[in-house]
């Protein structure tokens, strides 16, 4: 499978990595699974503290047993949730991600991680001491290199301004093209994106009419949200590939974007995704034609 080179950084990720918070409470299944996808040749892993608190990471860790030099393992944090807390709060304070990260090694059975990302972030953050804790995290070698996970542009614009990110990682599909705005901002500064969601919650592949809601998806009313599937349907059948494959290949023609993370619960849904590697890119035209049939929004909120 292709690889392409987070940032400026040392990592080398295949273009479909692995999303693990779709995985199940089921250990064994977790591990046939992930070991599949090691098989068919995904590098990249990605979890985060927060998920199933804690016990995603667990089992991530118990599958990566004896194979986690061959993969490249990334995980989040600053999400803090225990004792006298109401379910979870957001603490990105140094004290805290230092604490964050070493109990995420002993969940995952690592001394390190290749990738740690900011889970979320504000304006109102301490942003110099988050990014304090990460580099002291780098010089110690718990971490390699660090990047955030947001969608706010302000927060983007201080991290790419103040700190050595390599990453910035969005939910990016052809439903959700808001991040597109920020591509050219992010390439100047050598920062990769890693894209979540590329098949909008499943919106984005054959079974979508399981997945259409009264509420429609972020912009698109329910009538106009049916339409537009069905017209990308329409550009993926002219052009022989299944709809997800078609949305995969077009989040992966993104100069920009390092590698997408899809979930896979299943060795069938695992499939269908490695499947899109297999496929060339897209060619100017089809993106134009698919760029044509969607919307080009943008974040409206934490511009400033």
């Amino acid at each position: 499978m292709k690889t392409n080179r987070i940032g400026l950084s040392d990592l080398y990720v295949t273009e479909i990595g692995f999303g693990c918070m779709s995985l199940s409470g089921n250990d064994n299944e977790n591990e046939r699974i992930i070991h599949e996808a090691i098989d068919k040749g995904v590098n990249y892993f990605d979890t985060a503290d927060l998920y199933e608190f804690g016990a995603n990471e667990e089992s991530v860790g118990r599958a990566l047993k004896g194979k986690r030099e061959n993969v490249i393992l990334a995980s989040k944090g600053g999400n803090e949730w225990g004792e006298g807390i109401d379910g979870w709060r957001w603490n990105p304070s140094k004290e805290h991600l230092k604490k964050a990260v070493k109990k995420s090694l002993q969940r995952l059975g690592t001394d390190y991680l290749d990738l740690y990302q900011l889970h979320g972030g504000t304006i109102e953050d301490p942003i110099d001491e988050t990014i304090e804790a990460f580099e002291e995290l780098v010089r110690e070698g718990t971490i390699r290199y660090y990047g955030i996970s947001s969608i706010r542009p302000n927060v983007i614009k201080e991290y790419l301004s103040r700190s050595n990110i390599v990453s910035v990682m969005m939910q990016y599909s052809l439903l959700d093209r808001r991040p597109e705005e920020w591509f050219s901002l992010l390439k100047e500064n050598d920062v990769s994106v890693i894209a979540r969601g590329p098949v909008a919650k499943g919106l984005l592949t054959s079974r979508y009419n399981d997945k259409i809601s009264e509420k429609g998806y972020l912009s698109y009313e329910k009538d106009e949200l049916i339409k537009t599937i069905r017209k990308l349907e329409q550009i993926a059948e002219e052009k022989d590939m299944p709809l997800n494959e078609v949305a995969l290949r077009y989040v992966l023609s993104a100069e920009t974007v390092a590698c997408t993370v899809p979930g896979a619960s299943d060795s069938s849904q695992l499939k269908k995704n490695l499947l899109a590697s297999k496929q060339a890119d897209l060619t100017g035209q089809t993106i134009e034609e698919l760029k044509e049939v969607t919307k080009l929004s943008y974040y409206e909120n934490h511009r400033k």
